[in-house]
């Protein structure tokens, strides 16, 4: 099942400097890698935006999920990424066989170019872009994640497969879109004016998200999805199926964006 997560434009809105803005982006970016997301997405909201907005808060997410021996040939030099090397690294687990020359053995690839003849160009951490056959019934487009099967490196000798690769892929959708996507699963809005989540309640939600997939949308600092959205929190009208406040009785007066994130997908992953 698929599990997604949304975060507003707005999220590095009150960030002091760029490098803050990176930073906390860093661990928004762990959080997706640590509880396993498959998704996140940055929905719109430039009435809320500081001085980082949409493409900034995109495109550095995009470039933690990208594989650190891809980032070279996969990003330019780029504005939004003057302090990427403060990003945490994910470490998420190798593909089987990424440094072999054994048949089978898959690694990672980003897509460079998609050709008008069923062919695309793939960066896969060789000496140089591949081009390869798209399978049948498969999609691909250009800066898209994939999974890529080599037999041999001398001569180059691989393909594309359906297997999706390790991580999250990260991309732009407005949030009604997101959350009529018919893989949406559970709809949780995390707000602090939502229901607290207890710890009677907590197993059905796990098990709902475990059987049916699960989205999860989130506020900016001191801008929530009521703010956000223009309703009173609790609205089924938002498209949520609920809202809920994974913080309750929280020691702080205010809880960051990025700690809500850590707190809710922490909850939400329990097992029996």
């Amino acid at each position: 099942m698929t599990r997604t997560i949304l975060v507003p434009s707005s999220i590095v809105r009150e960030a002091e400097d760029k490098r803050e803005a990176t930073r906390k982006l860093g661990y928004v970016a762990r959080a997706a890698a640590v509880f396993r997301i498959d998704r996140l997405l940055v929905f719109p909201d430039p009435a809320g935006e500081g001085r980082w907005g949409e493409s900034f808060v995109e495109t550095v997410l995009a470039y933690a999920a990208t594989p650190p021996d891809l980032r070279k040939e996969a990003w330019d030099r780029r504005a939004e990424l003057e302090y990427a090397g403060i990003l945490p690294p994910l470490r998420l687990p190798p593909q089987t066989g990424s440094g072999s020359t054994s048949s089978g053995s898959s690694r990672q690839g980003i897509v460079t170019e998609v050709g008008s003849d069923g062919r695309v160009r793939v960066n896969c951490g060789l000496q140089h872009p591949i081009s390869l056959v798209v399978p049948d019934g498969m999609t691909v487009e250009e800066g898209e994640r994939v999974t890529v099967s080599v037999a041999s490196r001398d001569p180059v000798r691989a393909r594309l497969i359906e297997e999706p690769p390790p991580g999250f892929s990260v991309g732009r959708s407005d949030l009604s879109a997101a959350l009529d996507s018919e893989d949406a699963g559970l709809r949780i809005a995390a707000s602090r004016h939502g229901d607290p989540l207890t710890t009677g309640r907590l197993p059905g939600l796990v098990e709902r998200a475990t059987d049916d997939g699960l989205t999860v949308a989130f506020g900016a600092p001191e801008r929530g999805l009521p703010a956000i959205l223009g309703v009173e929190a609790g609205d089924p009208g938002a498209g949520f199926d609920l809202w809920l406040n994974t913080v309750p009785n929280q020691g702080s007066e205010v809880v960051r964006t990025e700690e809500a994130v850590f707190a809710t997908l922490a909850a939400l992953s329990l097992t029996e």
